[in-house]
């Protein structure tokens, strides 16, 4: 049986559970601010002993990669890569735009669009879109939001707004006619156990050594200056 420890720290949510194969077994989860340096670690421990396992009983760590706070996807990737390499098994790095999907067609239930937006401050969002079997029609990008720009997202079918970059520009996105809104969705630990399992019945590993978390907006900002 395969043990996947998965860490979430994004954004503000400091999450981690364990999962055996695509389903969650345990997770300890807080969303009050930063808190990931003082909270992290000792999650990881509860749910480790909250699950009846040893640690070099796991079979793969799990990280949501991006994007998303520096400092959270710093914090985050450092725990994971640790982890990974002191006990000798696969690194599996996440969409956290996937993550935060897989729980919005989890409340929504029904085929449709699914765009998750996250607060990358003034009027910036990431955003991406997917469809109901989260395969991937606009990739991640970090979006100025106006009312050109939202434009592209009018698909003619039922489309799905959520994350907190949604509720700054809720009103933009209303001049859409199919566009519904899903309160109180946030990355976590618990929608991570489906995909961190396909990904390791695929073998899509990470190279601890070489791995680093998906910024965005940095890469964006390097590319700019070439």
């Amino acid at each position: 049986m395969c043990f996947i420890l998965n860490i979430e720290t994004a954004t503000t949510v400091c999450s981690v559970s364990v999962s055996s194969k695509d389903q969650v077994i345990t997770y300890q989860e807080v969303n009050g601010g930063y808190t990931h340096a003082e909270n992290l670690h000792v999650f990881i421990k509860e749910v480790i002993a909250q699950a009846g396992l040893q640690f070099n009983q796991l079979g793969a760590v799990s990280v949501s990669k991006g994007p998303g706070s520096y400092t959270g996807l710093r914090i985050g990737v450092s725990a994971a890569k640790g982890l990974a390499y002191a006990l000798n098994i696969p690194l599996i790095a996440l969409d956290t735009m996937k993550i935060m999907t897989k729980s919005a067609t989890n409340k929504a239930g029904v085929n449709g669009l699914y765009c998750p937006m996250l607060d990358a401050r003034r009027m910036e969002v990431y955003c991406a879109l997917y469809d109901a079997q989260l395969e991937t029609i606009l990739p991640v990008t970090a979006l100025i939001v106006d009312e050109a720009s939202v434009q592209q997202f009018s698909k003619g079918q039922q489309i799905f707004f959520f994350g907190d970059g949604m509720q700054k520009c809720k009103t933009l996105l209303e001049s859409i006619p199919s566009a519904e809104f899903i309160q109180d969705v946030i990355p976590s630990s618990e929608n991570m156990a489906e995909l961190s399992f396909k990904a390791y019945e695929e073998k899509r590993f990470e190279d601890v050594a070489y791995f680093e978390p998906y910024y965005l907006k940095e890469f964006l900002i390097t590319s700019k200056k070439k």
